[in-house]
């Protein structure tokens, strides 16, 4: 029978012999693993960055993890699990982003997080960056905008899955004729203002909801774990082009990508390398046939990035680049089609395209190991060419365990890759891992996206933390923030997530993190030697990539001398109220 109170406890503890917390040999043991601990973590990639803090960063991190511990014991509350019990889920700190995200965004981390200089942002996709509301207002007050279908959207089902698009015309379109019908032609142009005002459920509003659940991830849809990756996939697929389709026409275009850019400022992201497949077609203003090359496309897109640079409101801006990406399931004329444009185009446009890469579901697409050929092609032609353009490569982003899927990691640091894009299975080969420390190769880490898509289960079972403990340097970014349903282009979502859901990186680890963003932006093109020297360098080294690292820097004290100002004596923060 156990003991009936603490003074009994302790008698019968000393009867028994049971030894106390006090004994010299219990701390003496304590005491050696506090230093294991302490020395495990000098291997952690961010441990210089937190040696050298301020005392002003040090202060800010200690606030902010009393915030985090006092909102991890009063945030998730009974009442909050209440209103989730039609769902059937726990409630926890770090749980799933869908369902966490309403709560997240009402809480001081959030209003932290928000406001952190989170440097560039390295990995996201153009077409997914979209405000879908904002996008959608403006198509509507935009002269000759079109819906097209495949088929009838004339029940529920047909809205659920037949592909339609977004598209333009000078000519008066179809008024009369109703897409929702069943006497729909296929690929019949009615105007948009039209065919959403005369949605059958809910008209414009149930438009616009309806538009919204084509080019999302839904919660429902992020939940069905079970489901495993391809299904999620399928959807995540589908979006790009009804995105592209929507944002590609000139006027909508110079509009998003100004949008764009004033969204990721707000969001204390000052340089950003965007990804575009280059595939949906893009038209100029008042042209109803498509470009037959993306040379408007990438004009627009250098003229837009260079007019908020020069505004008042983006003057703090750095810039923007961009890696040209092939759609990794094509074909070889395809895929060697796609590189000789992209070849041509950095001609043209020399300090735009900063790179190149592959993109699509590496389980369904084909593995770098296949596409070796096409690779040296490449390589060769841009030196018969006088250009240089490195390797971005996508890589490990798969469960998968030594599969052909899974050795693309191995194919990514042999080809030369300067960042991997994910790289979710990189810490199952300790060999690699040592490998992309020692060529300074960073992690561009979505963990949001790995989530919804399916290859963890919430942000607590993520391999981010595994990398960080290892030593490998890594930054975070955001990836399709639309699709995904971030519903902002920032990356604030993903701080916080990260922030919350791993007690070992607290502010520190993810200022870290933001300076690595810097550290391995591309903001001018460099030789392989520049390369990895000026990511050695640091601050310390020569150029832009030294004064952006300084900047943010300054950045960073103020940001932290802000949090001491308005945290630092508040009384409610060990009660969390």
């Amino acid at each position: 029978m156990a003991p009936e109170n603490n003074t009994n406890t302790d008698d019968w503890e000393k009867a028994e012999g049971v030894p106390s917390l006090t004994d010299p040999f219990i701390q003496k043991y304590l005491s050696g693993r506090d230093a294991l601990v302490e020395q495990e973590k000098k291997q952690r990639s961010d441990y210089l960055f937190r040696q050298n803090l301020s005392p002003t960063a040090a202060e800010a991190s200690a606030i902010v993890s009393q915030i985090r511990f006092s909102e991890q014991q009063t945030l998730w509350t009974k009442e909050y699990e209440d209103s989730l019990v039609s769902q059937h889920v726990d409630v926890y700190p770090g749980m799933m982003f869908n369902l966490a995200r309403d709560r997240m965004e009402k809480s001081k981390l959030w209003k932290i997080v928000k406001k952190m200089p989170k440097g560039a942002l390295l990995h996201c996709h153009l077409e997914a960056m979209v405000d879908i509301d904002w996008a959608l207002e403006e198509a509507f007050v935009t002269e000759g905008v079109c819906l097209i279908s495949d088929a009838p959207l004339s029940s529920e089902q047909a809205r659920l899955k037949t592909g339609f698009s977004f598209t333009y015309t000078k000519n008066s379109a179809n008024s009369q004729l109703s897409i929702w019908s069943d006497d729909y032609t296929p690929s019949t142009k009615i105007p948009l203002v039209a065919a959403a005002d005369s949605f059958p459920d809910g008209g414009r509003k149930g438009f616009v909801e309806w538009i919204r659940s084509r080019v999302t991830i839904t919660p429902d849809e992020h939940l069905k774990h079970h489901e495993g990756p391809n299904e999620v996939w399928r959807k995540f697929m589908s979006c790009f082009p009804i995105l592209g389709s929507l944002i590609y026409y000139e006027p909508i275009f110079r509009k998003f990508i100004r949008k764009m850019l004033q969204v990721l400022l707000e969001d204390g992201v000052y340089y950003v390398d965007m990804r575009s497949a280059f595939y949906t077609p893009y038209r100029r203003l008042g042209q109803e046939d498509w470009d037959p090359d993306f040379l408007g496309y990438c004009e627009h897109l250098e003229d837009e990035i260079q007019n908020f640079k020069e505004s008042d409101e983006g003057r703090e801006f750095w810039g923007a680049r961009m890696i040209w990406t092939t759609i990794r399931a094509f074909n070889k004329r395809m895929v060697i089609d796609s590189m000789n444009k992209c070849i041509e185009t950095k001609i043209e446009f020399p300090e735009l395209i900063a790179g190149y890469d592959l993109v699509g579901q590496e389980d369904m697409g084909r593995p770098l190991a296949d596409l070796t050929p096409e690779l040296f092609y490449f390589r060769k032609k841009c030196a018969e060419e006088g250009v240089d353009i490195p390797f971005f490569f996508h890589a490990g982003e798969t469960l998968g365990d030594g599969d052909s899927v899974d050795e693309n990691l191995f194919d990514a640091v042999l080809l030369g890759t300067r960042r991997i894009g994910h790289g979710f299975s990189l810490y199952k080969h300790p060999l690699l891992v040592d490998m992309v420390k020692e060529k300074k190769i960073l992690i561009e880490s979505c963990p949001v996206s790995n989530e919804v898509l399916r290859l963890c289960g919430s942000i607590m079972s993520h391999p981010l933390p595994a990398l960080l403990a290892r030593g490998v340097s890594c930054s975070l970014s955001n990836d399709d923030p639309t699709i995904l349903g971030q519903g902002v282009s920032g990356m604030s979502h993903d701080f916080w997530q990260a922030l919350q859901g791993w007690e070992n990186l607290g502010l520190e680890g993810l200022g870290s993190l933001a300076e690595n963003s810097v550290r391995w932006a591309s903001f001018e093109d460099y030789t392989p030697q520049e390369w990895v020297a000026s990511v050695k360098d640091g601050s310390m080294g020569k150029g832009e990539r030294a004064e952006r690292l300084k900047e943010w820097m300054r950045r960073w004290e103020k940001y932290c001398a802000w949090i001491v100002d308005e945290f630092g004596v508040d009384e409610n923060v060990e009660t969390g109220e």
